[in-house]
């Protein structure tokens, strides 16, 4: 049985495709069976993976135009593979206005992969629409990257309490995995205090991996590159894989 995990924060420029790209890389290369689902209409997983979405992606296989099988492609990594996107997503919302249980869309796209991979990783959008909702529908957990710099928790109370709707009414069993502390600079004085804010406010849900503002995984979206093929040495490729341990480890 997989587990799904989606990676989710309404405010922008966090680190969100950052982790669900380098997190779904770190699993493939522990050999778990991995899918990372851009669910994204910018499609920057898609291009951050080397990829690009020319033919039938993740909007065809939610409007019944593909099946889901017909829409997932091998990347460069072994175990790891990806479903697009582009800004054909856009539309969706729009088109399911009048669909019955539209929030369940991508829960019930996903049933028949249940053998097939360890852990599945979905990469949101930044906002609490139609894709974020779905994903949250379809999730085990819910990974929150959380920027170390000013306001970094601001509109956190929105997600949560859309986290809170979503297990009342259309998925009980989701659950917190967990708060990813990201860009974290340990000569900066704001991070440190960020970073104790966050733990005194979450305890246990807080990761005990940090991710470090680092260069070398900033350039490697621009290569098509996760960090572990573009630099294995750097520092964000040892926290991610770091981070992959510890959710290996930890029964996520």
């Amino acid at each position: 049985m997989n587990k799904i995990i989606c990676i989710a924060n309404q405010k922008g420029g966090v680190g969100k495709t950052t982790t669900a790209i380098n997190l779904a890389s770190s699993l493939a290369a522990a050999e778990k069976q991995t899918l990372l689902i851009d669910g994204d209409s910018q499609g920057n997983a898609t291009s951050g993976m080397g990829m690009t979405s020319n033919g039938n992606n993740l909007y065809h296989a939610l409007i019944g135009q593909a099946q889901v099988n017909e829409v997932i492609l091998a990347t460069a990594i072994p175990h790891l593979d990806i479903i697009t996107s582009n800004q054909d997503l856009i539309g969706v919302e729009v088109e399911f206005i009048h669909i019955e249980e539209r929030e369940k869309r991508l829960r019930n796209l996903l049933k028949s992969l249940d053998k097939r991979y360890d852990f599945i990783i979905i990469d949101c959008p930044p906002s609490l629409g139609f894709m974020t909702v779905n994903a949250l529908v379809a999730a085990d957990f819910l990974i929150v990257p959380l920027q170390c710099e000013y306001f970094a928790m601001e509109g956190l109370g929105y997600l949560l309490n859309t986290v809170r709707l979503v297990k009342a009414k259309l998925n009980p069993d989701l659950a917190l995995g967990g708060i990813l502390l990201t860009m974290f600079d340990p000569r900066n004085l704001l991070s440190h205090r960020v970073t104790e804010d966050v733990k005194k406010h979450f305890g246990e849900k807080v990761f005990k991996t940090i991710i470090p503002r680092n260069v070398r995984l900033s350039e490697s979206p621009s290569h098509g590159l996760p960090i572990i093929l573009y630099d294995i040495k750097s520092r964000g490729a040892i926290a991610y894989m770091e981070l992959a341990q510890e959710i290996i480890e930890g029964g996520l």
